[in-house]
C-alpha cells in the first residue's frame, strides 16, 4: 500500500503554532484533574501513544489522567481518560478506565460533552527489556459504551539501551456498534517510538503512529500517518509526557494534528 507524504513543511508548523494555547488549556485541565488524587512513587512513562513492556510491581496502584486533542479545519475534539492501573504480581498488570469523555465541536457536535465508554485493561508481562534480549509483553482491552463494544489485543515490544528506550507496539482492534452492535470495524495500529533519558527526570524522543482502517471488514481504507516529538518528566510521585503529532498523510477525515497529554501518580 503506497502512502502519500506531504512535502509541504509549513503546514505541520503552523499547526503546531497554532494550537499552543490549546494545549496549554488540556495541561491545566489533565494537572488539575489528577491533582486532586493523594498519591505517593510514580511509575515513569516515556511515551504518549505507545504502551511499554514493564507493569508494575505487586501491590503497586497508579492513578493517570489522559487528555487528547484532535484537530483539522472541519472539528476540533478534546478526548479524556481516567486510569486506575494496579499490579497484582510483578508481571502482570490490570487497569479500569474509569471513564472515558469527550468534548467536541463540529457540525454535528458543537461544544457537546459526552461519556464514551468504560474499559478493562490487562497486561502480562513476557521479558524484561533491561535484562532480557528483547522486552515483550502482552495487552488486551474490553471497552463498553453506549452502543458500544471493542476488543482491542496488541503486543508490545521494548529494547533499553543505556540511555536509549525503543518501543513498537502492534495492535488490532474489533469495534461493534449500533443500537444491535451490527455496526463493525476493524482497525490495525503501528506504532514505533525512540526515547532519550537526558538526565533521571527527563526525556525526549519520538513517536511514529500508522492506523489502517476495515470498514465491515472489508476493503481497507488508505492508511494515515502520525509522527512527532515527546517530552517526558519525572519526579518522586509524579510524572507526565506531552505528545504533538502531525497527519503525514493526506487522509481528510481524520485529524491534521494530534496531540496527548498524561499526567500520572503512585499510591
Amino acid at each position: 500500500m503506497r502512502l502519500r507524504l506531504s512535502l509541504n513543511t509549513h503546514r505541520p508548523i503552523m499547526h503546531l503554532l497554532r494550537s499552543i494555547p490549546k494545549i496549554v488549556h488540556t495541561l491545566a485541565l489533565s494537572a488539575t484533574l489528577a491533582l486532586t488524587t493523594v498519591s505517593a512513587s510514580a511509575s515513569q512513562r516515556h511515551f504518549g501513544f505507545i504502551y511499554e513492556t514493564t507493569t508494575l510491581p505487586q501491590g503497586a496502584l497508579d492513578f493517570e489522567n489522559q487528555a487528547t486533542w484532535k484537530n483539522n479545519k472541519n472539528f476540533d475534539r478534546f478526548e479524556f481518560r481516567h486510569e486506575l492501573e494496579y499490579g497484582i504480581t510483578d508481571r502482570f498488570q490490570a487497569a479500569l478506565y474509569v471513564a472515558d469523555w469527550s468534548l467536541r465541536n463540529d457540525a454535528e457536535h458543537r461544544r457537546t460533552m459526552r461519556y464514551d465508554a468504560t474499559a478493562l485493561e490487562l497486561i502480562y508481562n513476557l521479558s524484561n527489556p533491561s535484562t532480557s534480549w528483547l522486552g515483550s509483553a502482552l495487552y488486551g482491552e474490553v471497552k463498553v459504551g453506549d452502543r458500544l463494544l471493542t476488543l482491542e489485543g496488541k503486543l508490545l515490544l521494548q529494547k533499553n539501551l543505556g540511555p536509549w528506550i525503543i518501543a513498537y507496539n502492534a495492535s488490532l482492534e474489533a469495534a461493534f456498534e449500533g443500537a444491535h452492535l451490527d455496526e463493525r470495524t476493524g482497525e490495525m495500529q503501528n506504532m514505533l517510538g525512540i526515547s532519550y533519558e537526558l538526565s533521571h527526570r527527563l526525556s525526549i524522543g519520538s513517536e511514529v503512529l500508522q492506523e489502517t482502517e476495515w470498514p465491515n471488514w472489508g476493503k481497507p481504507a488508505s492508511s494515515r500517518v502520525w509522527a512527532g516529538p515527546n517530552l517526558s518528566y519525572h519526579q518522586g510521585r509524579f510524572f507526565a509526557v506531552l505528545s504533538p503529532l502531525v497527519q503525514l498523510t493526506q487522509a481528510k477525515n481524520e485529524p491534521d494534528f494530534q496531540t496527548r497529554l498524561i499526567v500520572g501518580f503512585s499510591f
